[in-house]
């Protein structure tokens, strides 16, 4: 970039153009919000047949659309910011330059070459020091000669020539490294010319992402950062001082970051995870299509010692050794993905209001926080924490349960709102025998889960606090009681259900108002007292046990997995149990009679 061009440049038309590409996100966000939660959700409880499937699906097609825009133009916008704010800097240091050269009767060439006059004391002549011209250096060496040179002039003018010239050049190479930067990222920030938003095109997104936020990292530390290992609620505030545009930024270009930080906004987490998760998605889907099908013929029989014996056929050894792991990966992970996918368009089936996606990961076993309304204007909140083998690819036996808790909690509080949240923000154990009965992952997930809890307190903007109840099933327990052991656990109610021991030995260490922790115990169910000596407390008490402490809520369902059933003769006793607490209603749920003593005399 010539001295010229930056002289003339204005950094704030390139910020006013980043003005219009977010007001153009913020439109394709609404429109997205519009068609996907009141549009289509009208028309799948109003309309039924195979025409009005079709027209839900290409209006569902048409949300991702409007997504993608939203996306690409955020993009756009903060690349733009960002650029508008390298240059500007770089033209506020050669317009400083350009004054002080005017000031001191410095003649600047539009080459940035810098003239001088002669001056200084005579010689023993009687000759003043010629006048010169010098060019700016921003190479070290050849600066620091420069200014040597300048140093042993005898004429005062050279000395200021010089350091004039030298950050012309400098203000000059940062532009012209800026515009470098900056101009192929913005190339890159178009779409196809078709009409359709593929896996590819989400694919590209989440590079357009990675090449955005690498270029914009100056520009993004000088924005106000977050607090370091700042509470949810100084979360809050950081949030709540940023502008548009810097919210905007953050949003953009740190998407995983924003989505995760406990004390924002539902709907901004929401927002940024959604970024995420389509990115995710269309990455692993294009990955996952470049990767040829596995054999057909996987098995075949051989005989050996005069047995036959069903082994893998060489062809299909040679696939799994090659692409096996990758491929169960990405399959696994999008599987999980499709069941989130599909509460997401489930809304308003039946009431079910619109889903928030509070965190999301794709990193180990996957992390997934899945909202049914908005906990941050809800009357009721709950909050679901399952247990062992929980993952992401298995996710949606998790999203459903607490479905079914919506839809019994909301039929129970006629006028107020509820929120049902699955809560997969830890690394669960992964198997009943080698995993389950180890204490680490629940004192590792406690924090974790301690700051989500947090968080949906310091998010909230209704006009009273929400009651919160944690319900949590199988290991899930153990972790809650790992986390009001080891902190606070902001919460008013507490179920278990399926308990294998919560770490601590009666209700009242449990952080929660006493008569406030409930717990369910079906028939068959074997886990509480296998679990009992791993993870009860002292003497091994779990919460079924009576000197515990516990609301024993009755149950009619049988096993550990059952608690949340629902059947075409309504809820079980169970789940309506569970949603009466939920909304607050825990001195109606039915409790179990207590033990008889004299039972072992009859």
């Amino acid at each position: 970039m010539d001295l010229a061009t930056l002289k003339a440049l204005k950094p704030t038309e390139y910020s006013e153009a980043a003005d219009g590409y977010r007001s153009t996100s913020d439109m394709a966000s609404a429109a997205k919000d519009r068609i996907e939660n009141q549009i289509v959700v009208a028309m799948r409880n109003s309309l039924k047949g195979e025409a009005a499937t079709a027209a839900i699906k290409q209006l569902g097609e048409l949300g991702k659309n409007f997504h993608y825009i939203q996306v690409e133009c955020g993009l756009v916008s903060t690349a733009l910011e960002a650029f508008s704010y390298e240059v500007g800097a770089a033209k506020g240091k050669l317009d400083a330059a350009l004054d002080g050269a005017q000031a001191a009767a410095l003649t600047v060439h539009a080459d940035g070459s810098v003239s001088y006059p002669a001056g200084g004391e005579k010689d023993a002549d009687g000759k003043i020091p010629d006048g010169g011209t010098v060019n700016g250096l921003t190479d070290g060496t050849a600066a620091a000669i420069g200014r040597q040179a300048a140093n042993f002039d005898p004429n005062p003018h050279h000395r200021l020539a010089q350091d004039y010239a030298d950050q012309i050049a400098a203000a000059l190479k940062e532009a012209t490294e800026a515009d470098e930067k900056w101009a192929p990222k913005l190339r890159a920030l178009k779409a196809d010319d078709d009409l359709t938003v593929s896996d590819s095109d989400w694919a590209d997104a989440s590079a357009d992402t990675s090449g955005v936020k690498d270029a914009g990292k100056k520009y993004l530390d000088s924005l106000p950062q977050p607090p370091k290992d700042g509470s949810p609620e100084d979360n809050a505030e950081w949030w709540k001082g940023l502008d548009a545009e810097q919210q905007a930024a953050w949003v953009s270009m740190q998407p995983d970051a924003v989505g995760a930080l406990d004390g924002l906004p539902s709907t901004v987490r929401d927002e940024a995870n959604r970024i995420v998760f389509d990115e995710a998605w269309g990455s692993m889907q294009t990955e996952l299509n470049s990767i040829p099908n596995p054999p057909l013929n996987e098995w075949t029989y051989i005989t050996a010692g005069g047995y036959p014996s069903k082994v893998h056929t060489d062809e299909w050894m040679d696939w799994h050794n090659k692409y096996g792991d990758r491929y169960d990966r990405l399959t696994s992970n999008l599987k999980g993905m499709q069941s989130i996918q599909k509460r997401f368009d489930q809304t308003g089936t039946n009431g079910l209001p619109e889903a928030y996606l509070l965190g999301f990961s794709t990193e180990g076993d996957g992390r997934a926080i899945v909202a049914n309304g908005n906990p941050d204007t809800a009357d009721h909140t709950a909050v679901y924490v399952p247990g062992t083998t929980s993952d992401l690819p298995g996710i949606e036996g998790n999203i459903n349960r607490m479905v079914n808790v919506w839809h019994a909690a909301d039929a129970k509080a006629p006028g107020q709102s509820v929120s049902t949240i699955t809560w997969l923000g830890y690394d669960a154990p992964d198997d009943v025998v080698k995993d389950a009965p180890f204490e680490h992952y629940a004192y590792d997930g406690a924090p974790a889960f301690r700051g989500f809890m947090d968080g949906l307190d310091a998010s909230h903007s209704g006009d009273s606090p929400s009651h919160t109840t944690v319900i949590a099933h199988s290991y899930g327990t153990t972790l809650v009681g790992a986390a009001a052991q080891t902190g606070h656990l902001n919460a008013d109610d507490l179920v278990f259900a399926g308990s294998p021991g919560v770490k601590v030995s009666g209700a009242d260490e449990l952080d929660v108002p006493s008569g406030h922790v409930w717990n369910e115990e079906a028939d068959g169910d074997v886990v509480p007292d296998l679990g009992r000596w791993g993870h009860g407390g002292d003497r091994f008490i779990i919460p079924s046990d009576p000197e515990f402490g516990a609301n024993q809520m009755t149950t009619d369902t049988d096993g550990h997995s059952g608690y949340w059933d629902t059947g075409s003769d309504g809820d079980s006793t169970s789940l309506q149990n569970q949603a009466l607490v939920v909304v607050g209603k825990g001195d109606s749920v039915p409790l179990k009679p207590p033990p008889d003593p004299w039972a072992h005399v009859k």
